[in-house]
């Protein structure tokens, strides 16, 4: 396909990795920087000044804007790429018809805490957008080793198969192997879970369970996660036979973001089983665990639902409960198989 110009929103370190990825592969990208002072260093040192400095760029390639509408106007593919906490903000000043004839890449891994929406149902609520231009960019990808040009798979997902594939193509390369999809809410709902879950395993691991028992702790999450996502499924009337839930982008984003330390999700646990208060572990990591807001929302989303998800009401209630996390963890021992 020819080069599109993509638009780049966000500018954390998965925001950045994806910058590394496209500019590597040859386009030019607009990139929206929240903050002016940021983009002067950018363009000075070639690097982010907050996220995977040794990822170096090529400057000529990027036109950088601290103004939204600027960067969306001239792209024709914009990929999202903040955390789903920050997305009503950070879309607040576009325009109601900037969205109209381009494509949009989702790298969000969360809900909509406010609303609880995944993107593409608050784009079509906010901007009229269709989910025929919507794509998901998803898997077990942490920032750091993308970066590091260390092999990784993304899977990308789209309700039509052929722009789908052309989306992937703009990302395959040496370090980058690419997936297609067509569960386009699977996987968003997928996204979420595992953070959920991985938070559950940093919480065992500050409470000192060891190996064994997180091997036995994640393959009760990765069941309960295809419970949920086959509920989800068919409370909206789609079916879900065909899908794979062993596949990368369900259990493969589960396992990684579980046991690796790059997952915040995990570290962000880890600090609640030692003893942290939630607002001491977010103040500690000045960085956005999802699962926090995730626990939220999927219990909600749930109530409609109605799968048995008793991994995640147990986190749900150590995080925005006060549950004690010790008591928490041995009632969800007596549930593993």
């Amino acid at each position: 396909m020819n080069k599109k110009r993509i638009g780049i929103i966000g500018s954390g370190s998965w925001a950045t990795a994806i910058a590394k990825i496209v500019t590597d592969n040859g386009f030019a990208i607009n990139w929206w920087v929240r903050q002016a002072n940021n983009i002067a260093y950018f363009q000075k040192r070639h690097h982010n000044p907050h996220y995977l400095r040794n990822a170096y760029f090529d400057v000529a390639k990027i036109q950088f804007s601290d103004d939204i509408n600027v960067v969306v106007k001239d792209a024709e593919i914009i990929i999202i790429a903040v955390p789903s906490i920050h997305i009503e903000l950070s879309l607040a000043a576009l325009d109601a018809n900037a969205l109209q004839d381009k494509q949009v890449i989702s790298a969000v891994k969360g809900v909509l805490p406010k609303l609880n929406l995944l993107l593409n149902q608050y784009l079509e609520q906010k901007f009229n957008f269709p989910l025929t231009d919507y794509f998901t960019l998803l898997g077990p990808s942490h920032a750091e080793e993308v970066a590091s040009e260390q092999l990784s798979y993304l899977t990308f997902s789209g309700v039509n198969k052929e722009p789908t594939q052309e989306i992937a193509n703009c990302f395959k390369n040496e370090y980058i192997n690419t997936i297609v999809n067509s569960d386009v809410y699977g996987v968003q709902y997928a996204g979420v879970a595992k953070n959920i879950y991985a938070l559950g395993a940093g919480i065992a691991h500050g409470l000192e369970y060891g190996d064994n028992f997180l091997s036995v702790y994640i393959a009760n999450a990765a069941n309960e996660m295809k419970h949920f996502l086959k509920g989800v499924m068919e409370h909206k009337g789609s079916q879900c036979d065909s899908v794979n839930y062993s596949a990368s982008v369900y259990l493969g984003d589960l396992l990684v973001t579980c046991y690796s330390l790059h997952s915040r999700n995990r570290t962000f646990g880890n600090m609640i089983g030692k003893g942290y208060s939630v607002r001491a572990a977010e103040l500690e990591m000045n960085m956005v665990a999802e699962g926090y807001n995730a626990c939220k929302c999927i219990m909600a989303i749930n109530e409609n639902i109605g799968v048995n998800l008793p991994i995640v009401t147990a986190i749900y209630k150590i995080l925005w409960e006060g549950a004690d996390p010790v008591a928490s963890f041995k009632e969800i021992e007596t549930i593993l198989i």
